[in-house]
């Protein structure tokens, strides 16, 4: 890892979009991105008539104290979805429908973050209300009673019963991260979050929503002298040592370590994957940005994962990869901003697939995963032929385009590049011209560099636990069916398939039944 990801950054923890906010387009045109010395980040594009806030302050679950996890993500929804000492929740409400705006709060493993957007029309009013949640926070009794009550309602019934695929990946990371600030979910777990105070949320605002721990970031068509204000402003908080946390070391399998969570589910969502020693910014990052869009671009059928389990054989929604964590993929295509993160994985995500006739009950599931593994084999094995690098890079420079599609989105990039300390001109404009650099002999030597075949962390959320680990021991062909005619050749593949070898041992996998999940960190 470079050393300039080493250096004492105190990332923070986002709970997740805990608001909305809206999101404007703007053409960027003129726009200018500044860093100044004082942590403060600029956009500046006098042709367009919103206002981008951005509030980066440099903590996050990472920095939950042991037992009371979930405490960031707490601090940060009451912040954005409660009063002030001026204003109650409703008042705020009340106040922003006639501007048509909010704003809202996301945290996660190493940052948290306050956005907004809104018209210059209505700056002074909004950024009254803004500055005052943040700073000037009610911590009324009833606000926290009702964000923690939401909180524990998600824990209790969402997590579990809602999302299979996104509870599949939050166990994946669980596993990869065991002992380490990255281990629990950003939300917590439902004992800890039961056992945090009022006392606890002040003390942890008081902690680290400090001066030298929080960067402002402003965009779009702002006045003369508001950048200069808004500084002030968040300038008055005092000042404090921020306690460092040392970049995560996930663990590295012995083989293939296997959790199965029992539930009654019409479905299996399986995720798998390993650590990788790469982040945003290292030489061979958009080599391995390149290989994953082309192995499993996020939600895109066309990928090969896509091509493969969705559109030959029609087996589920879609199966991606990732060398980023993208929380919530189900309600999104966009790329995830202020997600940041010191350590990374190597994740596939295989949409729920449904489950069959009793006889062949995980068929399906196992031979969708196998089809996972076998294309992954073949990837690090003979890596990615010139015209598939091609096809790609062709792709990845238009859609590319597409990320900085706001400027509350341009301006959040910018606060991503600040946490991985990138140059001018920043990951937006590094895309291209990086896409440009590559050849056969640099993709195939970062597939080589960070991906594996074997030795990885995989999940699997479905109804008969016994019987998924009974056939995965067993090694046994597991084929699928078609309503319709296929050729041989496909066939033959099938076979191919549905016989991969997945090399388990009974030690190595483990049992959950659904209602022990993330109810503690013990």
């Amino acid at each position: 890892m470079k050393s300039r990801i080493m250096k004492k950054m105190h990332p923070l923890l986002t709970l997740g979009i805990v608001g909305a906010w809206i999101m404007t387009s703007s053409s960027g045109v003129g726009a200018q991105n500044t860093l100044d010395p004082d942590g403060t980040i600029t956009m500046r594009d006098m042709g367009s008539p919103f206002i981008a806030l951005n509030i980066w302050v440099k903590a996050g679950s990472q920095n939950d104290p042991e037992g009371k996890e979930g405490l960031a993500a707490l601090t940060g929804s009451l912040l954005s979805n409660g009063g002030t000492e001026s204003k109650s929740a409703e008042e705020i409400l009340e106040a922003l429908y006639p501007m048509a705006t909010t704003y809202g709060s996301n945290v996660d493993k190493e940052m948290t973050v306050f956005r907004g957007v809104v018209h210059r029309d209505n700056l002074e009013a909004f950024y009254e209300i803004f500055r005052e949640a943040m700073l000037k926070p009610g911590f009324a009794e009833e606000d926290f009673s009702r964000v923690k009550s939401r909180t524990l309602n998600f824990l209790e019934q969402g997590r579990l019963y809602n999302r299979d695929e996104e509870l599949s990946k939050e166990l994946l990371f669980a596993m990869a991260y065991r002992g380490t600030p990255y281990e629990h979910p950003v939300e917590g777990y439902v004992e800890s979050v039961q056992s945090l105070t009022l006392d606890d949320v002040r003390d942890f605002y008081e902690r680290f929503y400090v001066s030298n721990n929080i960067v402002v970031g402003i965009a779009g068509g702002y006045p003369e002298g508001f950048v200069e204000g808004v500084r002030q402003d968040f300038d008055s908080r005092p000042q404090r040592s921020v306690p460092v946390v040392e970049r995560p070391e996930p663990e590295m399998p012995d083989g293939t370590e296997v959790l199965i969570v029992e539930k009654q589910t019409d479905a299996t969502a399986i995720s798998f994957g390993f650590p990788i020693d790469l982040v945003r910014g290292d030489d061979d990052f958009i080599a391995m940005k390149l290989v994953n869009s082309w192995f499993g671009e996020h939600r895109h059928p066309f990928s090969h994962l896509g091509q493969v389990i969705r559109v030959r054989r029609g087996m589920n929604y879609g199966s991606s990869s990732y060398i980023e964590a993208f929380p919530r993929g189900y309600a999104t295509q966009e790329r995830p901003v202020n997600y940041s993160r010191r350590s990374q994985l190597f994740e596939v995500w295989i949409r729920p697939v449904p489950l069959t006739s009793p006889d062949d009950l995980h068929d399906r599931a196992l031979f969708a995963t196998r089809a996972a593994l076998r294309e992954l084999k073949a990837l690090v094995d003979h890596g990615l032929p010139e015209s598939e690098i091609e096809r790609t890079r062709n792709f990845l420079s238009q859609f590319s385009v597409t990320y900085g599609s706001t400027s509350l989105r341009r301006l959040s990039f910018a606060i991503d590049d600040a946490f991985y300390d990138l140059p001018e001109p920043g990951y937006l404009r590094m895309i291209r011209p990086g896409l440009n650099a590559l050849d056969k002999t640099k993709v195939d030597t970062a597939i080589h560099k960070h991906l594996r075949s074997d030795n990885m962390w995989m999940v699997f959320v479905t109804q008969d636990a016994e019987g998924l680990k009974a056939k995965l021991l067993s090694g046994e062909e597991t084929l699928i069916g078609y309503a319709g005619e296929k050729d041989e050749a496909h066939l033959a593949e099938d076979r191919e398939i549905g016989n991969f070898s997945i090399r388990v041992r009974e030690e190595n996998i483990r049992i959950l039944q659904i209602d022990e999940v993330f109810q503690s960190g013990r």
